[in-house]
């Protein structure tokens, strides 16, 4: 059997704490600013001691929210996995310390019953998940994507059963139009199981959950926002602002298309990296910011290729 290193976390991990954690919502959880997201470079293709590495990191740096989905990965599943690797490794001892995600909603496996948001998809998909994860509970489940087939009170019901179940502590949605927000947060409320907290896309360059009021009835419901793609997948730091550097996110063409960088968007992105560095920052810590100083901002969600970036990210906390 293979000998690793036994993991010691930082004991200065929580020296931070005053600048480092907001309240999510009107609820009891307290988030750190910046999490970690498992969406990329958790994968099996990834080397585990590089992962786990991040993870380290992350913990050291007080940083006690991971977000995963049950198809995260590539392939499925295998972010899940690689945490129950690093569960038993190395963050059995703190899992108190941890606030865990994870999400079902897109397609996870063939037929009927592996997408959306059904009661049967939702609940079989969080079994999957715990299996993979080595967990007994999640902190944190969410409706991954809102499903304009199946009634809202199906999904929302399964939601409520799960905490029950004491499958899940909290129950959070992601990227819900607002008239669907609304009814959760309602439903959720009369069966007293609140809703914690809202994922959506937020960055300077997309400002839709401002523009279409899902920021400002979070605020006022006590409900938390916590961003994802707050970087907008890279081109919101320094690495497109001379061009598309080969290995870069964008040569892929899987989640960010070449075309996407325009002229016009190159000219904004240079303006903003210029605004940015007359206040001694980088673009990248900039857009955080701005993002955190946003009202009813509780988190921004970050990916990591390595604990450097991880560190540089981290930057945004002394601001």
């Amino acid at each position: 059997m293979e000998l690793r290193e036994k993991y010691i976390a930082a004991a200065t991990r929580y020296d931070n704490a005053d600048k480092m954690y907001r309240r999510c919502g009107k609820s009891g959880v307290l988030l750190p600013k910046v999490s970690l997201g498992f969406w990329h470079n958790f994968g099996a293709n990834d080397a585990f001691e590089h992962c786990r590495a991040i993870a380290h990191c992350a913990f050291d740096n007080g940083i006690t929210h991971f977000d995963l989905a049950n198809n995260y990965g590539p392939p499925y599943g295998s972010a899940e996995e690689t945490f129950g690797r690093m569960m038993d490794l190395d963050f059995r001892p703190h899992r108190d310390e941890l606030f865990i995600a994870t999400k079902a909603g897109y397609d996870m496996w063939p037929g009927p019953y592996g997408n959306w948001g059904s009661r049967k998809y939702l609940m079989a998909s969080l079994d999957q998940s715990l299996r993979r994860m080595h967990l007994d509970y999640v902190d944190l489940f969410y409706s991954h994507r809102y499903d304009p087939e199946t009634p809202l009170e199906e999904t929302l019901q399964a939601l409520v059963d799960i905490v029950r179940s004491g499958k899940a502590l909290y129950v959070g949605i992601s990227r819900w139009p607002l008239d669907a927000l609304k009814t959760a947060a309602d439903y959720l409320a009369a069966r007293d199981v609140p809703l914690l907290i809202y994922q959506g896309r937020l960055n300077m360059l997309d400002r839709a959950p401002q523009e279409e009021g899902i920021l400002d009835f979070c605020h006022e419901r006590g409900i938390g926002f916590i961003s994802f793609s707050p970087l907008a997948q890279g081109l919101l730091t320094d690495r497109y602002l001379n061009g598309i550097p080969e290995g870069s996110r964008m040569t892929q063409g899987r989640f960010l298309k070449k075309d996407v960088l325009t002229p016009e968007l190159l000219e904004r992105l240079k303006a903003y990296n210029a605004e940015a560095q007359a206040q001694g920052k980088t673009l990248a810590e900039w857009a955080l910011a701005w993002i955190l100083l946003q009202k009813g901002i509780t988190s921004v969600l970050v990916g990591a290729s390595s604990p450097e970036q991880l560190k540089k990210n981290l930057r945004v906390i002394e601001n």
